[in-house]
């Protein structure tokens, strides 16, 4: 695993677009799932799949806002997902198994980000829930469903250098951090990867994770614009002036590169960035990965808290 988590010289790099990569790729045939698909990243993700050739389910929480944001784009369909419903999870999946499909591609891309302090389910900590759990038991139920050759990537991000997982208050029952919040479930994306790959290589199916780079889309939301002045993101007008920013049309290329690259090919469980395999860092480049955040003891440990949190474990012997 370490030995393979360097780049490999892919050719594309930070302004490369989700169109790029797939020149020369074609999709026909293949079916894809895209958590949050109407919105940001995904939205640029499913229409660079569609153009592809792919056919996408877009799963959203609000579902008629999502048909209304995906209008005009061909070969997809939308089902409602909430992640940070465990029962909506179940339907969601249920529904798919049961329509005797595969999917080739799932890009778990749907994510919140720095929210007030907000409990959900069994009063777990809303981020860890809705970016990890809910993908993690996404996943477990689809994996009937999930194709041979079939690829699962996850969208992390370089605040996963924020912090490791915090085994000692995982649901910070003692103290919420909005940015410790983010930073964490982020880490628990790239070793949600590792993991499902040590699991599914066997059947063809490997895993990867990301940061897709810094761009303004409505993951900011829960975030002030003065705030985001301070920081040097934007202007006054809220124009983008931090020149390392992307366009969503940018951001979303490492994950669609991710899910159809034929340069990944018996390659898995890796994090990438801008359109390339990560290198492994504690300098905390943005082009980098935390040892951390790949290790797959850590890795273990948390898909095994997540299934005993979820109940489902689709390779529970």
């Amino acid at each position: 695993m370490e030995n393979a988590q360097h780049p490999i010289g892919s050719g594309f790099g930070a302004r490369s677009t989700a169109e790029d990569v797939l020149v020369g790729i074609d999709l026909t045939g293949k079916l894809a799932i895209v958590t949050g698909g109407h919105s940001g990243l995904g939205l640029e993700t499913t229409k660079a799949l569609s153009r592809a050739g792919a056919h996408v389910l877009v799963g959203a929480r609000q579902s008629e806002v999502a048909a209304k944001a995906l209008s005009g784009t061909t070969n997809i369909e939308v089902d409602r997902l909430d992640l940070s419903d465990l029962e909506s999870v179940r339907q969601f999946a249920e529904r798919f198994v049961a329509s005797g499909r595969k999917a080739d591609i799932v890009i778990n891309s749907a994510g919140i980000m720095a929210c007030p302090e907000t409990r959900v389910g069994p009063g777990w900590e809303a981020q860890f829930a809705t970016n990890h759990l809910g993908h993690f038991a996404l996943v477990n139920r689809l994996w009937p469903a999930i194709s041979k050759g079939g690829r699962i990537v996850s969208v992390s991000s370089a605040a996963h250098g924020i912090t490791p997982i915090r085994w000692d208050d995982i649901q910070f029952n003692s103290g919420y951090d909005r940015w410790q919040a983010y930073g964490q479930a982020k880490t628990a994306n790239a070793l949600f990867a590792v993991h499902l790959d040590r699991l599914g290589k066997d059947a063809g199916v490997r895993g990867f994770s990301l940061h897709p780079g810094k761009i303004l889309t409505p993951l900011q939301r829960h975030l002030k614009k003065e705030d985001m002045v301070a920081a040097g993101w934007i202007d006054a007008d809220g124009n983008a002036i931090d020149p390392t920013f992307k366009t969503p049309e940018q951001g979303a290329a490492t994950q669609v590169w991710a899910a159809t690259s034929p340069q990944l090919a018996g390659f898995g469980g890796l994090y990438c960035a801008n359109c390339d395999i990560a290198s492994i860092s504690d300098n905390g480049a943005e082009t980098s990965v935390r040892a951390y955040a790949v290790d797959p003891d850590e890795a273990a440990r948390l898909w095994a808290l997540s299934a005993e949190l979820n109940g489902v474990n689709a390779f529970s012997r």
